[in-house]
Formats: C-alpha cells, structure tokens, sequence
C-alpha cells in the first residue's frame, strides 16, 4: 500500500502541475491537428476511400509519436528545476514509483489528445471503418503506452546530454519500430476489414511488448536516476 501511495503523490504532482501551465497538452494538440491537417492536403481522402482507410493508420500513429514526444521532452526538466529531481535521488521511495507516475501522467496527457484527435481525424479522412471498431480501444492504449514507457524512460536516459530534444526521437524510433508496426497494421486490420492484416495477431504482439519493456524499464530506471 505504501508503494502506491508513493505512486499517487507522484502521479498527482505531475497532473496538478500540468493543469495549471497545460503547456504539455497544448504543444501536443497543435502538432497531432498540424500532421492531420497537412496529411489530409497532401491527398483527397473522399476520392480513393479504400485509399484512405490503408494510409490512416499510419497518419494517426505518426501524429501521436510527434505529439506525444513534445511531451516527452519536458517530462524530465520540470524535475531538474528548483532540484527537485536530486531530491527525488535522495527520497526513500522507490524509482520505480516515480517512473511509473510519469508514464500514467503521460498517458492520461495523450489519451486526451486521442479523445479530441479521433472525431477530426474522422472527419477530416471521411472514415467508416470496416472491421471491428471495438479492437481500436485495445489497439490505442497499447500502442500508447508502448511510446509512453519507452520515451519516459529515454527521456531521462538522455536528461544529461546536451542535446536530449533530438538524442530522443533518435532512439525511441529505432527501439518502437515493432511496436509501430503492429499499431499501423493492427489499425489499418480494424479500419479496413482486410483479414490480411490479422489485427488480432498484432494486438497480441503490442501486449507482448509492452510486457517486456515495461518490466526491463521498471528495472533499469533506478540505475538511470542515481547515475552520475
């Protein structure tokens, strides 16, 4: 009981801050809405809807990776003001707590922008899915929380480097590869009804990464918080 507690304090601190700057969700809506956008220009979606239906899966999760990377790279550097975040090197509670409240604080950041993005992205791509829409809430927040783990954890990998905005991207692509293709493919299974894709098959995949990733990032985050 006493490690959520240390949970909730962490997770409670990072959305009472957030509500009253909202600089994070802010930044994050007008880059998912501008890759919407500037995707929707670059072809006509109610020409070609089977077209459309293919190539969404793929806009919707890029919009996601670069909204929820500009996230990403403040959710360490509120912590290195005032040294809050030596304090927290030097607090009983364990890392892993903290690790974790910023990953459910970040998720609850996106999972908000998914809830505002999803009707414009319906409407801006005319998409009337053909297969089991129901699958899309199992494929959202487990794709999610596959960018989400994986960035928080790099975000404060790179705290020290002096170019952390660009070493991020740099990494958790490359690291998410597999875990964006099987949000794409899952997605693009549901929207189109194509039993090729088998979203089933790559939903299962995204459980089985995020599984293994979490557990190795909930282990090696201490390391990362105490290293000089």
């Amino acid at each position: 009981m006493n490690y959520l507690n240390h949970l909730w304090h962490h997770l409670q601190k990072d959305l009472r801050i957030e509500w009253r700057s909202r600089d994070s969700i802010n930044g994050m809506l007008f880059y998912a809405l501008l890759v919407v956008f500037v995707f929707s220009l670059a072809f006509d979606p109610t020409a070609n809807p089977t077209l459309a239906r293919q190539i969404a899966g793929g806009v919707l999760w890029v919009a996601i990776l670069f909204a929820a990377t500009t996230a990403l790279n403040q959710t360490w550097t509120r912590e290195q003001r005032n040294a809050v975040l030596e304090a927290q090197r030097m607090a009983p509670a364990p890392a892993s707590a903290l690790f974790l409240g910023k990953v459910l604080a970040n998720l609850l950041f996106v999972g908000l922008i998914e809830a505002v993005l999803a009707p414009v992205f319906v409407i801006f791509y005319n998409l009337h899915p053909l297969g089991e829409t129901s699958l899309l809430l199992l494929v959202m927040p487990l794709g999610t929380w596959a960018l989400l783990c994986n960035g928080t954890f790099f975000a404060a990998l790179g705290l020290r480097t002096r170019n952390r905005e660009l070493m991020l991207p740099l990494i958790l692509i490359p690291i998410s590869l597999p875990a964006l293709l099987g949000m794409i493919n899952a997605t693009a299974g549901i929207l189109t009804g194509d039993e090729g894709f088998n979203p089933h098959l790559w939903i299962r995949m995204l459980a089985g990464y995020d599984i293994i990733f979490t557990i190795i990032c909930l282990f090696l985050f201490e390391t990362v918080l105490t290293a000089e």
